[in-house]
């Protein structure tokens, strides 16, 4: 058995059932150890920033550790931005990278990086080169039990002519290392007289607000408990989406830029604010300071009193801690609160209906997520890529009980949202999933994943995976950032992208390309792909020209966005014309 036999044997050992990577000559001996193995299925991307989105989207999707393989040098720098979008986003992912041979190191020999210090920030709570047959243990032990335990990326760096040694267990001696696999998760709750403080506050406010992030993700039933006893809205940070159903009228939906306009309220007026598993960035769309009490939950101590200065602070699991918390909250009999934000709930969904279905040339993007909401199936998985498409799945798609839902949120980079639902795909074949992308992020990697999506078709047992593109020839968040936070007109040579048929594309690699061009064909091109014997991908020819408007303009964001019209935006008419449609609804 070599070192990389043994590596493969004890990654099974941690569960681990797929891994996503691209080979090389630095990494052959893992490689070929998988092959040997026949344990753990290799899945091979187009490239290695989509092996590591695959990885930290299995994570995302399952809760288990994702796992993403490179080759030294380029395939290592490459596996950079999936990574940093664990770490973002708090997921436990290992990667497991290629180096050259222990002689060569620091001969400056070819694809030489000082790889320990390349991954140093990224993988900070765990990164660790394995020079020695016997640390090949504990190495792979540590990290992924330190993955989990700080949910977030590690890495172990391999030699080539380590990879290929004969596997040694450790000497029972001075200065050896003996680890264990396997972890069991513990119960973390707060201390009696914490979550006591924390009743008193929540139970002295008489207009209670909860926000909740992805950390509250499997506190659904407590957050609803919570949510009725205190009287309170609910408002969802972009990767909290999935936490609660939209369909409950107190929900608010999303919160800041992409956000709503009964969140933007909520915060403005309550007097009290529990934060749940979220860490929400944006403190202009959160209470002003000392407008409210806080109490915040979070199982990472270091995210607490970050966002806004708690009152109280309860480090503890999401559903645990609420499970402490709920007898001791009492039941708010005032509930003019509560149907004060359920008014505006219901007014704001007929807004969204009403704006979705504004003319717009040639498709408004709105009206594809709106007919698309009620369309998609109680086990959908969904990934949202970057771009202006996540402003109209914030707020448009409604989600339901049993939907799975993920988005590059933190890092907020393009091209992860293919990779994504690829991912989940795989951990869960017999349901459908609907990757949801811009033409930009499309024209970045999303070409090529399909291609892998296609070469691995034949594994799902339920056959739709179903691309929505938005076509509008711009990069169309930034072209609206500059407008709006610059006050620059869009700068052409800078946002404008070629021309490409998406749909045609798809149709060679073997899926159902669709095209639509007019809203009519909207609904019978989703009826058609949520009932196809085969992956499909439909290309919306989307209207760049509206505006995906903030839930509050502010005046110096209306400053900004006058003086970019002014200054020459080519489409100034167009977008004048789409933003008193968006305003009067």
């Amino acid at each position: 058995m070599t070192v990389s036999d043994f590596l493969i044997s004890r990654f099974r050992a941690w569960g681990v059932q797929r891994i996503f990577g691209y080979p090389g000559d630095g990494i052959n001996g893992v490689v070929g150890a998988i092959a040997r193995a026949g344990t753990i299925e290799f899945i091979q991307p187009r490239h290695e920033e989509a092996a590591a989105f695959m990885a930290c989207g299995h994570a995302k999707f399952t809760g288990e550790v994702g796992v993403c393989l490179a080759t030294s040098g380029p395939g290592a720098v490459h596996l950079l931005t999936g990574l940093y979008d664990a770490r973002a986003d708090h997921q436990p992912v290992v990667a497991i990278v290629g180096q050259k041979p222990r002689p060569a190191l620091g001969g400056d020999f070819q694809q030489e990086i000082d790889l320990l210090s390349l991954f140093g920030d990224v993988a900070r709570e765990y990164v660790q080169m394995i020079t020695t047959p016997e640390q090949a243990r504990h190495v792979v032990d540590r990290a992924f039990r330190i993955a989990l335990a700080t949910r977030s990326p590690t890495c172990v760096i391999v030699p080539g002519d380590v990879q290929e040694a004969s596997a040694k267990a450790p000497a029972h001696a001075h200065g050896t290392i003996h680890s264990g696999a396997g972890r069991t998760e513990p119960r973390i709750v707060p201390k009696t007289a914490d979550l006591l403080r924390a009743a008193e506050v929540l139970n002295a406010g008489e207009k209670v607000a909860i926000l909740v992030g992805a950390g509250a993700a499997n506190a659904a039933r407590e957050v609803i408990e919570a949510a009725d006893k205190l009287g309170a809205g609910v408002a969802k940070a972009l990767l909290g989406k999935p936490v609660l159903p939209d369909g409950l009228r107190y929900v608010t939906g999303g919160i800041g830029f992409l956000g709503t306009r009964p969140s933007y309220e909520m915060m403005r007026d309550c007097d009290t604010l529990l934060m749940i598993g979220s860490g929400f960035p944006y403190a202009e769309f959160l209470p002003e300071e000392g407008s409210a009490r806080g109490v915040q939950i979070d199982l990472d101590a270091r995210m607490l009193s970050l966002r806004y200065p708690m009152e109280v602070n309860l480090i503890g699991d999401s559903r645990e801690t609420l499970r402490e918390l709920l007898p001791l909250l009492g039941y708010k009999k005032d509930r003019r609160w509560r149907s004060r934000i359920e008014r505006r709930v219901e007014e704001w969904w007929e807004t969204l209906e009403k704006r979705a279905h504004h003319d717009a040339d040639p498709v408004n993007p709105q009206r594809v997520f709106w007919d698309l909401s009620p369309r998609l199936p109680d086990n959908a998985l969904i990934a949202c890529d970057t771009g202006a498409t996540v402003h109209w799945y914030s707020r448009e798609l409604a989600m339901r009980p049993g939907m799975q839902a993920a988005h590059s949120g933190n890092l907020a980079s393009m091209g992860a949202a293919i990779p994504y639902a690829f991912a989940a795909k795989l951990a869960y074949p017999d349901r459908p999933a609907i990757a949801l992308v811009g033409d930009g992020a499309m024209q970045m990697n999303g070409m090529n994943e399909l291609i892998t999506v296609a070469k691995y078709r034949d594994r799902f047992i339920d056959p739709r995976f179903i691309v929505i593109v938005l076509n509008n020839r711009d990069l169309n968040m930034v072209t609206w950032e500059q407008r709006v936070l610059e006050g620059d007109p869009k700068f052409p040579a800078s946002q404008d992208l070629p021309d490409f048929s998406f749909a045609g594309y798809a149709n060679l690699l073997g899926f159902a390309g669709m095209r639509v061009d007019t809203s009519s064909k909207i609904v019978p091109m989703l009826d058609a792909a949520l009932t196809a014997d085969r992956p499909v991908l439909i290309e919306v020819m989307s209207d760049p020209n509206v505006p995906p408007l903030p839930p509050h303009v502010t005046i110096k964001q209306a400053r900004n966005y006058l003086r970019a019209l002014a200054r020459g935006d080519a489409d100034a008419a167009k977008i004048v014309r789409s933003s008193i449609k968006e305003m009067f609804a």
